[in-house]
């Protein structure tokens, strides 16, 4: 249930089939649990037993219904809430890291002992636990506890919230899946029984020359002879059973360069594996976090130490996991050796307890594990040297001095994530970087909403986690236009494709919110700070700031409004770490006259504030390609402004720059026939270029889970 409660007013397109002890009700759970309760406590007494069964055994797995709604409380729960409302119940608790552990209520009193294995998430209020698998919401536990104390009983069956039965499509598409799974199992053998040449070929591609046969037999690592790729196992549940696998292939790009590809059965979005989690001891207090299944199995054989890695590398560290690692008094997080890794270690860090985790510095000296592995490094010394991630409110240059020298030498990483369909922008802005705020702005109908919505799938695409506020548009037909997008064509004449090119789209790390119409600016940022807690989002898309103003107060100023909102942005993009676009719709100014930054409407905050501002500058009296144009008039990274236009395509809904020279600009009249079948002619190779430079873009292959290695 921690993934069909979704943060309040966000809908997730990612809905795919789930681990079984992952579950979808098929109506809304609060009140789901509440007809419970009513029926329970309505029940004759001889029918209850010692344990609650209030619904058949079998499990739900996630239905794709993007229409599906959820009722969300109005207000979300504290952690003082939860605190005061445990004392009130005689209820003891724990205070852990990022959880509270309380006795759970699904064991049968005997078979507690002193086990505080139900964690309760201190952010959202979801509760997991780790004997029986139950999970739920907050609303879940009081109603539960409620019909304990009402019907005086000690303990619930754990199938009270496990009791759905699965819809045909659901039960077939989590057998299919654990076919899959079994049968990639049956098929690989251990990397330890290959020949000894093969085997020393598949070292060397994956640069685990030095992991010994005895490391890769105790994590129990496979090869999957058919791709040549390595088999990492995900064992869970009470019984340790095999839930899924993750695949590492190696491919060659056409410049000989070696790429790293993940996939991940069942999909990366249902994955929840810490590999090499089985391995860690009850009583071991410390933990090395790293990005990838190989680093696990460097750290693992050169310290001694458990280490566990994250099942999709830096991109997010799902809430799910977090209760499976609160028995650790001391967290490393060595997830990469590059700028990303050391903002992702930053941000994770924040979700595990600053007071327990250290952070491995990226450098020249401090590689990736599997790096150092082979490099013959000492490891352990560079555990040893991580520093601690809480610091105080005032430093000195000492403590700044490495993060300047990283900064300085990987000028290209601190640049952020490059647009694979905007080179221009890359030119000017010279990446996507977390924690700015980006102003958008540009003439009613010039097509803003259609442009930034590229912009966002670019970085998508790249694996940027990315939230959708969509105000004036509904999220089905931005949804609509950004697949278009996404497959470089009109799938209305195409309709025989759209399966193909949804599920292609559906594995992208993008989510919606379910706000339309005007908003009330507070409930606004709570849905972005959820995300952020629980999806790790890295951008966020308002369109437009005017809605946000709609239910403030009508009394004070409206610009004083504006600014206020547009400082509760600043500081969310800050705090979090995380990218805000906003966009804004300008004065009204005259045709004939481009905008400027001062046209933006309402005070200089907008524009004072931003990190950057971009302005979509069209001449309304001309018409022919190239009358759009891109200008970015603010550049607060390094300064750099400047313009370059734009062409828009139809058939595709997307922007490009001009494949030839400047057009000239005509003034607006209607074309002769001939002239109409020529400019389609245009229109349709312009369309072709660009899928060409999409498809050697995906040729080189992605993953939005792990981390992606490139080695010469």
């Amino acid at each position: 249930m921690w993934r069909n409660l979704l943060l309040r007013g966000t809908t997730c397109l990612l809905q795919v089939a789930a681990p079984r002890f992952l579950h979808q009700r098929p109506f809304p759970p609060f009140s789901c649990v509440r007809l419970l309760t009513q029926r329970l406590l309505h029940r004759p007494p001889q029918l209850l037993g010692k344990g609650y069964f209030l619904a058949h055994s079998g499990t739900r797995a996630y239905k794709k219904d993007a229409k599906s709604t959820l009722e969300i409380p109005t207000s979300p729960v504290t952690i003082t809430d939860i605190k005061q409302y445990l004392r009130s119940k005689e209820i003891p608790f724990h205070d852990g890291y990022s959880c509270l552990h309380i006795q759970s209520m699904f064991i049968n009193p005997s078979d507690r002992k002193d086990s505080y294995s139900l964690f309760i998430d201190k952010t959202t209020g979801q509760f997991v636990c780790k004997d029986t698998l139950v999970e739920g919401s907050w609303e879940d536990i009081q109603d539960c506890l409620e019909v304990m104390q009402k019907q005086e009983q000690d303990f619930l069956s754990p199938h009270v919230l496990l009791g759905y039965p699965e819809s045909m499509e659901e039960q077939e598409e989590r057998e299919s899946e654990l076919r899959e799974v079994q049968r990639i199992w049956s098929s690989s053998v251990p990397l330890i029984d290959v020949p000894e040449e093969e085997a020393l070929l598949v070292k060397t591609m994956f640069q685990i020359s030095k992991v010994s046969n005895a490391t890769l037999k105790k994590f129990g690592v496979r090869l999957f002879k058919p791709t040549k790729s390595l088999v990492f196992p995900w064992f869970g549940g009470p019984d340790s059973s095999l839930k899924g696998v993750k695949l590492l292939s190696a491919q060659i790009t056409d410049n000989n360069k070696v790429i790293y590809k993940e996939a991940t059965v069942p999909k990366c979005n249902s994955f929840y594996s810490l590999f090499g989690l089985p391995l860690v001891g009850r009583m071991d207090a410390e933990v090395v976090l790293t990005g990838s299944e190989l680093d696990t199995l460097a750290v693992s054989q050169a310290t001694g130490l458990p280490s566990v890695a994250l099942p999709r590398g830096v991109s997010c560290l799902p809430p799910i996991l977090l209760p499976y690692l609160e028995q650790f008094k001391r967290v490393t997080l060595w997830l990469g050796d590059d700028i990303r890794s050391w903002e992702a270690s930053k941000i994770f860090s924040r979700k595990l307890g600053l007071r327990r985790c250290s952070l491995v510095r990226p450098g020249e000296y401090r590689p990736c594990p599997v790096e150092a592995l082979a490099q013959g490094k000492n490891l352990g010394h560079i555990i040893k040297s991580s520093i601690p991630a809480a610091h105080k409110s005032i430093v000195s240059f000492k403590q700044l001095r490495e993060d300047v020298y990283g900064e300085l030498s990987n000028t290209d990483q601190v640049a952020g994530v490059k647009w694979a369909r905007f080179p221009e922008l890359n030119r000017i802005l010279k990446g996507h970087r977390k924690g700015e705020l980006t102003v958008f702005t540009g003439p009613t109908g010039s097509g803003k909403t259609t442009f930034i919505s590229e912009v966002a799938l670019d970085l998508c695409m790249q694996g940027v986690n990315t939230l959708w506020g969509s105000f004036e548009i509904n999220n089905v037909r931005l949804a609509k236009v950004m697949l278009t997008q996404f497959a470089m064509q009109r799938l209305e004449d195409n309709l025989e494709q759209y399966d193909f090119w949804a599920d292609k789209f559906e594995e992208l790390p993008l989510y919606f919110m379910t706000f339309h119409g005007q908003q009330n600016i507070k409930a606004v940022l709570e849905t972005m700070q959820h995300s952020v807690y629980l999806y790790d989002i890295n951008h966020v898309i308002i369109d437009n700031l005017q809605f946000m103003m709609g239910q403030e107060n009508l009394s004070v100023d409206k610009f004083a409004v504006q600014d206020h909102i547009i400082g509760a942005f600043r500081r969310f993009a800050t705090n979090s770490s995380c990218h805000v676009t906003l966009v804004i719709h300008p004065r009204k100014e005259e045709d004939d006259r481009d905008l400027q930054t001062a046209s933006i409407f309402g005070s200089a905050k907008a524009s004072q504030e931003a990190d950057n501002v971009l302005i979509l500058q069209e001449k309304k009296l001309v018409t022919c390609p190239g009358r759009r144009s891109l200008q970015v008039t603010k550049n607060r990274f390094d300064g750099d402004v400047g313009i370059f236009p734009l062409d828009f395509l139809k058939s595709s809904l997307t922007f490009e720059a001009p494949i030839q020279g400047k057009h000239k600009l005509r003034k607006v009249a209607s074309k002769p026939e001939n002239e109409e079948g020529e400019g389609k002619k245009v229109e349709v190779k312009k369309v072709q270029v660009k899928k060409e430079k999409a498809d050697k873009t995906a040729k080189a292959p992605r993953t939005v889970t792990g981390k992606e290695s490139v080695q010469q």
